[in-house]
């Protein structure tokens, strides 16, 4: 892992680790490895899961919305399902693709994101939003930093919102 220097100072630690985990896995599934992506997941993994999901369906859904500008539909989602799936399964014969529908539909609020994990597991659940996140990258031919700095600091500033 490296040591998360181009991640704002200001962060809180967590959201530091959650970026530099994030983008290491992401580099990792870039990279078709299999042994490095397990390393760089049991980082993922030892972080507060539901903080690492919110980000990581930040990611997804802004991707999406860059991908189909003028609105994505079913099709548009099954086609990247299919598009993720049939990459990472040459090189992750284990892969389940029902984890990475679930990531696609958690990240559009169709489904509760904790319910799915629950059902497939935190590390299958993790491991296919790194998945789905470095297939949409890769469709969009963009770097994850901004897309990673984005989420964190939409979760950040809603944090910071009073409600009434």
């Amino acid at each position: 892992m490296d040591t998360g220097s181009n991640w704002p100072t200001g962060w809180p630690t967590t959201a530091r680790q959650i970026a530099v985990a994030t983008d290491d896995a992401v580099s990792a599934a870039r990279a078709g490895s299999r042994e490095q992506l397990a390393e760089v997941l049991d980082d993922l993994v030892a972080l507060p899961f539901e903080q690492v999901t919110i980000v990581h369906a930040g990611v997804v859904r802004a991707l999406l919305e860059d991908l189909h500008p003028d609105g994505f539909s079913g099709d548009d989602i099954q086609a990247a399902l299919t598009r993720v799936a049939g990459s990472a399964i040459t090189w992750l014969p284990d892969l389940d693709v029902s984890a990475l529908a679930a990531v696609l539909t958690g990240a559009l609020g169709l489904t509760e994101m904790n319910d799915d994990a629950q059902r497939i597991g935190q590390l299958d659940y993790l491991r296919s939003a790194v998945l789905v996140m470095a297939d949409l990258l890769g469709a969009a031919d963009v770097a994850a930093d901004p897309y990673i700095r984005a989420a964190i600091g939409e979760i950040a500033r809603a944090e910071t919102i009073e409600m009434p």
